[in-house]
């Protein structure tokens, strides 16, 4: 089981910036009656959605030490700077970015680099869900 949930993790992590990012947020946009109304609730979901990439990337670190506590798993050696970046992404974009987002402040400006950040936390969580599933495919 142990050995399993590294891939849990990382697929929980890249599946669920997957869904909310590209599937529920413009969903949102298109469904609900305004577009403050759908931006006050995918601030929420991508708020909810930093936490779920903070667990998902603790988890993974915890998970990267071997039995003995110092000796660090191959996969984790490949990925530690994605998983790092990817964890920053979600701060900075939930502590820096989504307040200047909510407050309107340079719209356009932050909206883009927001979604920028986004993208590339999708990227290390595809890296790091990739590395870990090739550890998985090894004999």
């Amino acid at each position: 089981m142990k050995q399993r949930l590294p891939l849990f993790a990382a697929a929980l992590w890249w599946g669920s910036l997957t869904a909310i990012g590209f599937l529920v947020v413009p969903l949102l946009f298109v469904n609900l009656a305004t577009p403050a109304i759908a931006g006050g609730m995918a601030a929420k979901l991508f708020s909810a959605q930093t936490w779920v990439s903070l667990g998902c990337g603790l988890l993974l670190v915890v998970l990267s030490r071997g039995r003995e506590g110092s000796e660090i798993v191959p996969w984790a050696a490949q990925v530690l700077m994605f998983l790092l970046g990817g964890m920053l992404l979600a701060l900075l974009g939930e502590f820096a970015i989504a307040p200047r987002i909510v407050a309107r402040e340079n719209l356009k400006l932050w909206h883009s680099v927001g979604s920028a950040m986004y993208l590339l936390q999708w990227a290390c969580a595809g890296i790091v869900l990739w590395k870990v599933g090739a550890k998985e495919k090894a004999p």
